[in-house]
């Protein structure tokens, strides 16, 4: 039953109802148009509109097939309507005869559908909130397991000073507490109700719209008409916030799948999240961590399809704008895998603390801290660099590391080289020499591990 057949002779052709109807993916909705409409019929009710009588019956009608809903058992695929909006108007019409036909009186599917998408859009917030939590919970977990554990940190691919693990751990808590704030911030620019802005003017009835926004959980109404029917930008911020987190559980998963890598050997995956290959026995593959790195880009393209889709339309509502939800639809369930997945990956790795700690010696990595302990004996910071970047060539023509030439080579570069600088060159040295706010000392790091465990507490 089309909401608009009266003018029309004859009904949409079967191509064009392929094109046109969104039953298909809007019956998401299902729960949250039925909430929407139980408001509307009571504030049609306190308009004068519907009889205390004929609301107790809409809403009775409503609440049951919400039950339904919420339990998995309304038949959407046997359905012909259109959309969910006319899925529950004919429910309604079939249950309570001319009754139901009233519950639509001064309301638009345009005001109907971006009600229910914010509502939508408001609870999966709640939802992704407590994933991303989980992933930090799981970094956190993976810090706490291996503090005393130093690797190789990089820059450009290349060894460049060595860090604790943890505070790598700490690095992606840093990012997804990020996540955590844009989605807070999110909720509170989308929280307002669209709901008796009618087609794009409003509407002649008297309804209250902020009794209506109260009641559904919003702040306070929209405050135009055409911009409450024809804003997506709560749309696009989600899929903004969803693709700058599902870029960072990428940066994570590229991390993880070099420090799995034969060359890194750092850590191994658990079998729960790994596979292996059809040919060669031998292997086992970062699967999980290529599928969250590969879905990053499945995410990028929902946020630009609907930012192209937006960028052209004039107001108020176009039907254009239904392309909104397939694309965020989709981004929400992969971005919840994904934080899922994050998590059972970093629950499962096991870290080769002995291996990193070997990597973290190589690679000349100490050469800052005899630059540093040059400034200490008074060299400019520039010219000490360049002593340490000579004694590096010294040891690569040598075949050893720095703290194996013998001091007699340093002093041959720079005569205010001293004994005293083996204790500097040592790994732990470097590491722990680093105690400013920020840095990776063992200091630092425990003080801030501690201070995000107890933070993830308080939030529950």
């Amino acid at each position: 039953m089309a909401l608009w057949g009266g003018r029309f002779e004859s009904g949409a052709s079967s191509m064009f109802k392929q094109v046109n109807d969104s039953l298909p993916f809007d019956q998401v909705m299902a729960s949250q148009d039925i909430q929407g409409s139980i408001s509307w019929s009571r504030a049609l009710q306190k308009a004068g509109v519907l009889t205390v009588d004929e609301q107790a019956q809409l809403e009775s009608a409503l609440s049951e097939l919400k039950a339904k809903a919420d339990a998995g058992e309304l038949d959407f695929n046997a359905s012909s309507e259109e959309d969910i909006h006319s899925f529950v108007e004919a429910a309604l019409i079939e249950k309570l005869g001319d009754i139901g036909r009233k519950l639509h009186t001064g309301r638009s599917r345009n005001d109907q559908v971006a009600t229910d998408f914010r509502l939508w859009v408001r609870e999966h917030i709640a939802s992704l909130r407590a994933d991303v939590l989980g992933v930090i919970k799981s970094l956190l977990n993976a810090a706490s397991r291996h503090q005393e554990a130093i690797i190789p940190g990089y820059t450009h691919l290349q060894r460049a000073q060595p860090i604790h693990f943890a505070h790598w751990c700490l690095a992606y808590v840093e990012m997804l507490k990020r996540d955590l704030s844009r989605l807070d911030d999110l909720k509170v620019r989308m929280n307002q109700c669209p709901l008796g802005s009618g087609a794009l003017a409003g509407t002649t009835f008297p309804v209250d719209r902020h009794a209506i926004a109260e009641e559904l959980g919003f702040d306070s109404p929209c405050l135009n008409s055409l911009d409450a029917v024809s804003d997506r930008d709560f749309v696009l911020e989600l899929l903004f916030v969803a693709s700058t987190s599902m870029m960072h559980l990428s940066r994570l998963a590229e991390d993880m799948i070099f420090y799995n890598s034969g060359e890194a050997g750092f850590l191994q995956l658990g079998d729960s999240v790994t596979s292996g290959s059809s040919l060669m026995p031998q292997k086992k593959n970062p699967d999980a961590l290529e599928l969250m790195r590969g879905k990053c880009g499945r995410v990028f393209g929902s946020l630009q399809a609907l930012l192209v889709t937006m960028k052209g339309l004039p107001l108020a509502y176009n039907k254009d704008m239904q392309e909104d939800k397939e694309g965020a639809i989709d981004t929400v369930n992969q971005w919840h895998i994904c934080l899922c997945i994050a998590s059972e990956v970093l629950d499962s790795l096991q870290l080769n603390e002995e291996r990193c700690r070997v990597a973290a010696t190589q690679g000349f990595s100490n050469a800052t801290e005899l630059a540093d302990y040059l400034v200490g004996k008074g060299v400019p910071f520039r010219t000490g660099h360049d002593i340490a970047g000579r004694v590096v060539l010294q040891a690569i023509d040598k075949g050893c590391a720095i703290e194996d030439l013998p001091l007699s080579d340093m002093q041959a570069i720079c005569d205010k080289i001293e004994d005293d600088v083996y204790p500097v060159l040592q790994l732990e040295y470097g590491v722990n020499q680093r105690n400013i706010l920020g840095g990776t000392s063992k200091e630092t790091v425990t003080k801030a591990l501690y201070q995000e465990l107890e933070d993830l507490d308080k939030q529950g």
